[in-house]
C-alpha cells in the first residue's frame, strides 16, 4: 500500500519557519498503532490523518510522536492547505474531531486559511500547582487553565523569551501542557508552548492554544481582533478574531515536501 505524505510549514509564509506538520490523506482509517507508528517515524510535532465521508465532512485525527492528541491547530491548517492544493474538495471545509466538534475552514487566498475553533476561554487558577512554579524560573503574574494547558501570564515579551523551563517538573502536570504569554512588543500577544508529556519540549507554533489565549487577551486588552506571535526558535504569526462562541484563527502555510509512505 502506498500513501501520499505531505509536510507543510504552518503559520508562516517562509519555508523552514512556522511549525511543520505531516499530512496523510486517507480513503479509510488505518489501525491506530499504524497511524501512531507513522507519526513517530515522521517525528514532527503532529501528523494529521483525514478521511472524507459521503456528506462531505472531513474527519480528522492528530498524532504526536508519542500519542494521539485531541486538538491541533497547525496540522489542521496544514491539512486545509493540502486539500486546497490537491483540489480534494471545495471551500469552505467542514472538519470534525471528537474533542472539539466541527471545525470550519475558509480559504482566504492561495496559501492563507481561517479556521473556526470553539472559544476555550481559560479560568483563573487560585491554587497554582507546585510543579508549575518549580518549572518556571521567572514567577508569573497569574496562572489560568483550560483542559489543554496551564497558561502562565507574564509582564512583557522579554520575560516570555527569557524563560528556560524545567521540563522534568512539567511532566508532573500531565495531561496538561504549559503555555506562557504576555503582551507583545510588536504584536498584541506573544507566547511559547511546552508539552513534554504529550509531544516534545517546545512546540514551534500552537494554533489550538490560541482558542484560549485569544479570548484571554481579548478580555484583557478590550479588543476582539488580535495579532499573535509565538516566540519559538522557528517562530510563527497568527491573526485571531474572538466572538463569544468561537475563535477564528488565520494563518498561512507553505509546502516543504511531498512523498509516499510504503506499508
Amino acid at each position: 500500500m502506498l500513501l501520499s505524505l505531505f509536510v507543510v510549514d504552518a503559520f508562516t509564509c517562509v519555508r523552514f519557519k512556522g511549525n511543520p506538520a505531516a499530512v496523510v490523506p486517507l480513503q479509510a482509517w488505518l489501525p491506530v498503532p499504524v497511524m501512531q507508528a507513522i507519526a513517530a517515524e515522521n517525528n514532527l510535532s503532529e501528523t494529521a490523518f483525514f478521511v472524507r465521508d459521503h456528506a462531505g465532512f472531513f474527519d480528522i485525527r492528530w498524532f504526536s510522536p508519542l500519542k494521539e492528541v485531541g486538538f491541533c491547530g497547525h496540522a489542521t491548517l496544514a491539512s486545509a492547505y493540502v486539500i486546497a492544493r490537491q483540489q480534494l474538495a471545495p471551500f469552505p471545509l467542514r472538519l470534525r474531531a471528537p474533542a472539539v466538534g466541527e471545525i470550519g475552514v475558509e480559504q482566504v487566498d492561495e496559501a492563507t486559511f481561517e479556521m473556526c475553533f470553539p472559544n476555550q476561554l481559560p479560568t483563573l487558577v487560585t491554587q497554582v500547582p507546585a510543579p508549575l512554579l518549580a518549572a518556571l524560573p521567572i514567577a508569573p503574574q497569574a496562572v489560568y487553565a483550560n483542559a489543554q494547558a496551564y497558561i502562565a501570564v507574564y509582564a512583557d515579551e522579554q520575560q516570555v523569551r527569557a524563560v528556560v523551563p524545567d521540563l522534568a517538573q512539567m511532566l508532573a502536570l500531565a495531561p496538561r501542557d504549559v503555555a506562557i504569554t504576555a503582551p507583545g512588543a510588536t504584536h498584541d500577544l506573544v507566547s511559547r508552548y511546552f508539552w513534554p508529556a504529550n509531544g516534545g519540549a517546545e512546540d514551534p507554533v500552537t494554533g489550538s492554544i490560541h482558542a484560549a489565549l485569544a479570548p484571554l487577551w481579548a478580555r484583557t486588552l478590550g479588543k476582539t481582533d488580535l495579532r499573535a506571535l509565538q516566540a519559538s526558535a522557528r517562530g510563527g504569526e497568527l491573526a485571531c478574531r474572538v466572538t463569544p462562541a468561537h475563535v477564528y484563527v488565520r494563518g498561512s502555510a507553505v509546502q516543504y515536501l511531498r512523498g509516499e509512505i510504503t506499508l
